[in-house]
């Protein structure tokens, strides 16, 4: 049996849906100064790992952006069976450079924004420092756990591709799914009711997403062609480094988002070794910080030596 959730004080009848919980931090943030951009259109295993958070936690530039990811993880799938586990997921991610000395107020009032009563539940902040092997970078930080049940990562990154982060920025990785969970007071992802419309028409999460559960999963653990993403990941490694050597650390980056997409599905097919598995990781690190030093020298320097007043407002030290 599934473990039932712990209930949110949302008023019971018209509790906000899923895409609520979206407009609503969207909205909040905005007020902070973010800039509310589009999912990144590329395979990432986490919100984390688009660009904007990776690349531009670089450098001394002012940076303020929220965003929702969808996120893939092969290997969590469970084929639509487990109200709980999913191999595609959504995340919401703010990331603030450099980080405010109220982040943690700005925190909380973003859970009042989606229909949580701080002042009634158990907010905790859980010290869990988190690290990235793939990318390089490691930060510290605390898991929120509310009434029990953990839905935030909440970060201050000191690396990312073996450079420092300077100034120090604050990421704030929301789990959508688990959030909406709580104030809806469900206890299957698939219950989550996702829109409902002035004519009462409602969509689930179930209807949206339950038969893309399905089939990924037979995909990502059945189907998926080994030998060919053996090759894309050889591939993609190639292609990186000839972007790299052009000076171009952006479409780089792209490069290295598809091997770790490719990785995790061998990974989930089970073909990988553990001695191998290191190796793999080794190779993609070895990638993502060639992409920050290119990022650092051809964008970041870039800015640093432009006559004052060209960069606008994006290269305000803040």
């Amino acid at each position: 049996m599934p473990t039932e959730m712990p209930r949110s004080d949302a008023p019971a009848e018209q509790p906000p849906t899923f895409q609520d919980v979206i407009m609503n931090l969207q909205r909040y943030w905005a007020d902070q100064g973010c800039v509310i951009l589009q999912p990144y259109d590329n395979e990432v295993g986490a919100g984390t790992n688009a660009p904007a958070t990776t690349l531009r936690a670089l450098g001394p530039d002012t940076w303020r952006t929220a965003y929702v990811q969808g996120c893939r993880r092969p290997t969590d799938g469970r084929y639509g069976e487990n109200p709980n586990r999913l191999q595609f997921y959504y995340q919401f991610q703010v990331l603030i450079k450099p980080s405010p000395a109220n982040i943690q107020d700005l925190y909380l009032g973003s859970l009042e924004a989606i229909g949580i009563d701080v002042a009634a539940h158990d907010v905790r902040f859980v010290e869990d420092d988190w690290e990235s092997p793939t990318l390089g970078a490691w930060g510290l930080g605390w898991e929120v756990w509310i009434d029990g049940m953990e839905v935030t990562q909440f970060t201050y990154f000191q690396q990312v591709g073996g450079f420092e982060c300077d100034p120090v920025p604050v990421e704030i990785a929301y789990g959508l799914e688990r959030l909406t969970m709580f104030v809806q007071g469900v206890d299957s992802v698939y219950d989550i009711v996702w829109s409902r419309g002035a004519d009462g028409v409602t969509f689930t999460y179930g209807d949206v997403y339950l038969e893309n559960e399905r089939e990924y999963s037979k995909f990502n653990f059945e189907v998926a062609d080994t030998d060919f993403l053996f090759q894309e990941f050889t591939d993609r490694e190639a292609e990186c480094l000839r972007t790299l050597e052009a000076g171009l650390p952006l479409p780089a980056y792209d490069s290295v988002l598809k091997c770790c997409h490719a990785f995790n599905l061998l990974d989930a097919r089970g073909v990988i070794s553990a001695t191998e598995r290191m190796a793999y990781i080794l190779r993609v690190r070895t990638l993502a910080k060639a992409c920050c030093a290119s990022y650092m020298e051809h964008v970041v320097g870039m800015r640093l030596d432009a006559p004052e007043g060209a960069e606008g407002k994006g290269a305000d030290r803040g």
